[in-house]
């Protein structure tokens, strides 16, 4: 990424539990000079708060991944907010897609690919990738990104303990047409390989389909976390 572009850029990134992970990503956006990194803790009890103090702010905010992007967002002043999930991995092809994004004003999201390494994973990221694609809206792990003005238009990223990446992509892309950047950023298949992929695919599509038909985020992030 061009420095100029990157100097307008802040990557704002959740964290709980992710001491591992982050130090990772930490280091993939060091690689790219300019970027400003504000990691936001929800309470770890690993050692994310020490390896977050290699991003240029720390912040602490309730266990809310609405909320704690809210944290990130009100902690720079930068145009562009880039969420990245902590266990996101980057190269320099992707960030220099992103820069191309960002002639104007609005917002987008990237392709996704899993690190594992079998074919049921395949169908998974493209079964993600076309429905974002089809419908406009993105989960958290295909690194929303959306200049500030659009943010302050919807009102910022909404308070919400679940679902808040489906609620924040509903109502920006009331006022705005999503860029989809088709080169993919990485995240862990971590979720899929702990719960078993049938079960976790039935989970979420579940929890989708709850929270479209009016269910309680707070619930949902009970059942999500059981």
């Amino acid at each position: 990424m061009h420095l100029s572009v990157a100097t307008k850029v802040c990557v704002v990134v959740p964290v709980l539990n992710d001491a591992r992970y982050l130090a990772l990503l930490i280091a993939d956006l060091r690689a790219q000079p300019g970027l400003e990194i504000v990691a936001v803790d929800g309470g770890s009890e690993d050692d994310s708060l020490a390896v977050a103090s290699a991003a240029d702010t720390v912040r602490s905010a309730p266990r809310n991944r609405g909320g704690q992007l809210q944290a990130g967002v009100a902690a720079t002043e930068r145009d562009w907010l880039w969420f990245l999930h902590a266990d996101t991995r980057l190269n320099s092809p992707s960030v220099e897609a992103l820069a191309a994004a960002m002639d104007e004003p609005g917002w987008g999201f990237f392709s996704i690919r899993l690190d594992g390494v079998s074919w049921p994973y395949r169908l998974i990221e493209a079964a993600m990738n076309w429905r974002s694609s089809a419908t406009g809206i993105a989960t958290g792990d295909q690194g929303i990104f959306v200049h500030r003005e659009l943010l302050d238009t919807i009102g910022g990223v909404p308070w919400q303990a679940l679902m808040e990446d489906v609620e924040l992509c509903k109502r920006l892309r009331r006022v705005a047409k999503p860029r989809r950047i088709p080169v993919p950023i990485v995240t862990s298949a971590r979720r899929w390989q702990g719960r078993g992929i049938a079960r976790t695919v039935i989970h979420m599509w579940g929890l989708r389909l709850r929270y479209f038909l009016g269910a309680d985020p707070e619930v949902l992030a009970r059942c999500y976390d059981g």
